[in-house]
């Protein structure tokens, strides 16, 4: 028989729309945060509340979590009285983003209580999850995954990427690395252009149209920096913890990330000037600072050519 009771722990910016999909898709859904005021927003459209990761598991046959840190994953999953002693549940979906050695550890302390792991970070931002639109990467066994298939389906297209666990971690990692990478050079490359007096927009239709196009010309600058919202919807804290679980995991392996490196550093640098709470475009924040000139703001020539 199909498992349909699914139960949702971490609803927060990311988690909160993925478990609202699975309602609306018909699931019996039961959800935890240490939030009450996410968990009311979700029980107002049909989900039940929990009183702790336990309670989920012991109600859900699927369990989902979303959550900030590998720290917290690890307690949340298989720390006394966390999801590994639920009663219900039968398999774990990981969509948070912590890490291959993660998620192998995880993975080797739930088969034990024969749980089936599954290592599933998501990529698209708060509008994939909304629209059901993600990247949605997984790693497990085979059979797990054809019996789930259906279920992550209903957050977007599915990559599955083998069965050795931590697998779709390692994919999340370099692609969050890729994206930071991106809006860090675009950051000064657009910052150098408005301090010679080039129009941003202008320019940014020039990198869309040439070969330097990238996601952060395509939709982070339109969308978030030259409105100055900077709300794009992914947090510093949470780009910098990704790309130093990705530096971590290539120093482990023995590869070189000399630009990696360089991305960490500003990251760092906007963290610390911004608050781990601030949107990750805040980058272009750092990099206005040194040069003394504001994106998206009217240019005055005469400053930037005497600057």
């Amino acid at each position: 028989m199909a498992l349909q009771r699914i139960g949702f722990v971490g609803v927060g910016k990311m988690g909160a729309p993925m478990a609202g999909r699975l309602i609306s898709a018909g699931y019996e859904v039961t959800v935890y945060d240490r939030n009450r005021a996410a968990m009311s927003e979700l029980a107002a459209v049909g989900a039940r509340t929990a009183e702790g990761a336990k309670a989920v598991a012991d109600v859900a046959e699927i369990v989902f979590a979303s959550l900030p840190s590998p720290q917290i994953l690890e307690t949340v999953a298989i720390a006394e009285g966390g999801i590994i002693d639920g009663v219900a549940v039968r398999v774990f979906i990981d969509t948070s983003t912590t890490g291959p050695r993660t998620a192998a550890k995880v993975a080797a302390a739930l088969r034990e209580r024969g749980i089936a792991a599954v290592d599933s970070p998501v990529s698209g931002g708060l509008a994939g999850a909304r629209d059901g639109k993600l990247a949605v990467m997984v790693s497990c066994q085979k059979a797990t995954f054809d019996q789930i298939e259906a279920l992550l389906g209903n957050f977007g297209r599915l990559f599955f990427l083998g069965e050795t666990p931590g697998a779709a971690q390692t994919m999340k990692l370099a692609n969050n690395l890729l994206a930071a990478a991106a809006l860090a050079i675009s950051s000064e490359a657009v910052v150098m252009g408005v301090k010679a007096g080039l129009d941003p927009k202008i320019m940014l239709g020039v990198i869309n149209a040439s070969s330097g196009r990238n996601s952060a010309t395509e939709d982070k600058f339109p969308k978030a920096v030259l409105p100055r919202t900077f709300d794009f919807g992914f947090t510093t804290g949470l780009s910098f913890k990704d790309v130093r679980l990705c530096l971590d995991e290539a120093e482990a392996m023995g590869v070189p990330m000399v630009v990696g490196s360089a991305v960490r550093q500003m990251l760092c640098m906007t963290n610390a000037l911004y608050g781990p709470d601030s949107d990750f475009t805040c980058m272009v924040k750092t990099v206005e600072t040194w040069a003394h000139v504001e994106v998206g703001a009217p240019v005055d020539k005469t400053a930037s050519k005497a600057g």
